[in-house]
């Protein structure tokens, strides 16, 4: 349940680092890769590093997302049993930006 500093966001900016946690708030592991279908801008899903090694969470199992974590609609059994992520399944893969990275972008600057 998000507290009050905490403010729904796009997966766009979304970051390596952020917490993913199952519905009921256990936290299994941290973003890796946001991964995106650039030809038509569509959500995937996410890659979690995880103690375990790395997972893939499905974009339909991503409830909601957070400026401090990911909440998905995955109880602790079905989190324990996420596949790792098979290459093949993968689109394109969206790479951390920067913030000026992304507004240079937005306003058509480029960096130098």
């Amino acid at each position: 349940m998000p507290d009050a500093d905490d403010h729904p966001i796009a997966y766009t900016a979304l970051q390596p680092g952020t917490p993913v946690q199952t519905s009921d708030g256990v936290s299994f592991g941290t973003v890796e890769v946001v991964l995106v279908d650039e030809k038509v801008s569509v959500f995937d899903g996410i890659i979690v590093q995880t103690p375990e090694g790395r997972r893939f969470v499905d974009a339909d199992q991503v409830g909601s997302i957070y400026t401090t974590y990911v909440c998905t609609t995955l109880t602790a059994e079905q989190a324990e049993s996420l596949p790792p992520p098979d290459q093949s399944t993968l689109v394109e893969i969206k790479p951390p930006r920067s913030l000026g990275e992304r507004l240079g972008r937005m306003f058509g600057r480029r960096r130098r």
